[in-house]
């Protein structure tokens, strides 16, 4: 095993690892959503297919910030 495999198995356990967390943090009491978010950034260090999934999920937050802050001025 090369030094960038062993970099990429322990980005891998360490990013599943968080994400995990915030997926069982959805059910219990604690910030699920920011944990899922840090479990993708550390995953998105390393894998690409993390990326894409970060930038969906930002993407989605910031077009669900605009329609609530276009919807409270029209009010």
């Amino acid at each position: 095993m090369t030094i960038q495999q062993a970099k990429r198995l322990i980005v891998l356990v360490i990013g599943l690892t968080v994400l995990m967390l915030g997926v069982v943090m959805l059910l219990l009491p604690g910030p699920g959503i920011v944990t899922i978010v840090a479990g993708l950034a550390i995953l998105a260090t390393e894998f690409v297919w993390a990326r894409k999934l970060l930038k969906r999920f930002k993407d989605g937050a910031n077009n669900l910030k605009n329609s609530i802050f276009s919807n409270s001025t029209k009010t």
